[in-house]
């Protein structure tokens, strides 16, 4: 049946005995089967690389959300911090205030 099937698109040397040169007919087969081959293995090749791209895209994503979230922790620990130390600040100006009306008040009862 394969046979009687490939002697319909012309005479295949490779395939039957009857032939004596290669026709043109088989070399366009054999050119097919050779484009496939190439081209399976050209389209394996890319598909790998770009599934080892996508792999390292993924980690490197995951890296940056990572450090994204420890950027986050610390700029929230610097705003605490910053808080605290306004706190301290205003305080210590009350303290300044404070000390200076007391002074004034000293420096008054001493003339």
């Amino acid at each position: 049946m394969l046979h009687t099937l490939l002697d319909i698109w012309g005479c295949m040397p490779e395939l039957s005995k009857n032939c004596i040169d290669m026709t043109n007919a088989s070399s366009t087969y054999l050119g097919i089967i050779g484009g496939t081959i190439i081209g399976a293995i050209v389209s394996w090749w890319v598909y790998n690389r770009q599934k080892y791209t996508t792999v390292k895209q993924d980690h490197i994503l995951e890296r940056i959300k990572d450090l994204e979230e420890n950027h986050t922790n610390i700029l929230k620990k610097l705003e605490d911090f910053d808080d605290k130390h306004e706190h301290s600040f205003d305080a210590l100006q009350e303290l300044n205030k404070k000390m200076d009306v007391l002074l004034k008040k000293l420096e008054g009862s001493s003339k």
